[in-house]
């Protein structure tokens, strides 16, 4: 990996690695853009495969944030941090307040939250070293309903711009994985009448949703093929790759999970398949527009929903400039943000 080759590539203007061997953290930030506004987005805790594995994944993520913050027409930029290992860590606290103690001394410039592997109790223990973090309860909360409220506003429009019908009634809905966002997805749209097909590695997930959902299990390594209308992959990215691509059954894409494209051009393969794509972070975005609303706009709840419910306008106005284009969503969604994030630079 060549890192200054990388960063220029992706447009990346800081990387910050992190060590505290007192309590055995290891981490990494990584700055997309504060072209629009500070750089926002979460702390992940994960275990990764090799250090690179994680600083790709940190880039990947935060350039996502910086489209997601622009689409959603936000005055916020895109980060993300990664903490390497897992949550057995001896010390976990001791270990969140090193991490906060990294993000302070970014200034201002880099505003962390949750993420996978972390809850807005762990906020608390990155508070007490920084006031550089979001999400914490009492305050914005637990992004996940608005996650899942905006993926269910992004799968209306899609269904509207493919079938004329927002309705979700009757469509049978593949949902890969049952964590918060998965879970509360799975909860909004059997309220709205769609069949469920679910699958996650947590078996008493699964049967908490077949029990009351009634929904229909598939295996973990197959949801992606299942016979269904809608596939929403709401767990870890690059779900969208060589090997599933060929095997999906589904008209339409729509999921809370990040960089669900393994690679660029997979979204032109899922266009030239015939298969409507949202791109993750247009539909994922319910989450930091609820949170960013509420803790950077000082918005009312109900003010920081409707920017929740915005998603739909946002995800129609992609899906008709990638017709009129005659492009892949996928592509349409990269060149609206690319464009706001310059405007703003320049």
């Amino acid at each position: 990996m060549e890192p200054f080759r990388t960063l220029a590539a992706l447009g990346h203007e800081q990387l910050v690695l992190c060590s505290d061997p007192t309590c055995g953290y290891r981490g990494i930030i990584a700055v997309h853009s504060t072209a629009l506004g500070p750089a926002v987005g979460g702390t992940r805790w994960w275990h990764y495969p090799s250090d690179e594995a994680a600083i790709v994944d940190a880039l990947r993520l935060s350039r996502g944030m910086s489209f997601k913050n622009a689409l959603a027409e936000l005055p916020l930029g895109g980060g993300k941090s990664v903490i390497l290992g897992g949550p057995e860590a001896v010390d976990r606290a001791a270990i969140l307040r090193a991490h906060g103690r990294f993000v302070d001394r970014l200034g201002g410039s880099y505003i962390t939250a949750e993420d996978v592997g972390t809850s807005p109790a762990d906020m608390e223990f990155i508070a007490e070293t920084t006031r550089f973090v979001a999400g914490l309860a009492g305050v914005s909360g637990d992004p996940s309903p608005h996650t899942a409220r905006g993926v269910l506003r992004a799968m209306e429009a899609a269904a509207r711009h493919r079938w004329g019908s927002s309705d979700l009634r009757g469509r049978r809905v593949a949902v890969q994985g049952l964590g918060n966002v998965g879970m509360n997805l799975a909860k909004l749209l059997a309220a709205a009448g769609a069949r469920l097909v679910v699958s996650d590695i947590d078996r008493a997930k699964v049967e908490r949703a077949v029990r009351e959902l009634d929904a229909t299990e598939a295996e973990p390594e197959r949801i992606h093929a299942v016979e269904a209308e809608i596939y929403a992959p709401c767990a870890l990215g690059a779900v969208l790759n060589d090997d599933t691509i060929p095997e999906l059954r589904a008209q339409l894409i729509v999921g809370g999970a990040n960089n669900q494209l393994s690679e660029p051009r997979h979204g032109r393969e899922l266009a030239a398949r015939g298969v409507t794509y949202v791109p993750d972070y247009v539909a994922n975005a319910g989450g930091v527009s609820y949170g960013g609303s509420i803790e950077v706009l000082a918005l009312k709840p109900e003010e920081a929903l409707a920017r929740v419910d915005r998603i739909f306008e946002t995800t129609i106005m992609v899906l008709d400039r990638a017709a009129q284009e005659k492009i892949p969503p996928s592509d349409a969604a990269d060149r609206i943000a690319i464009d706001r994030i310059a405007r703003a630079s320049r």
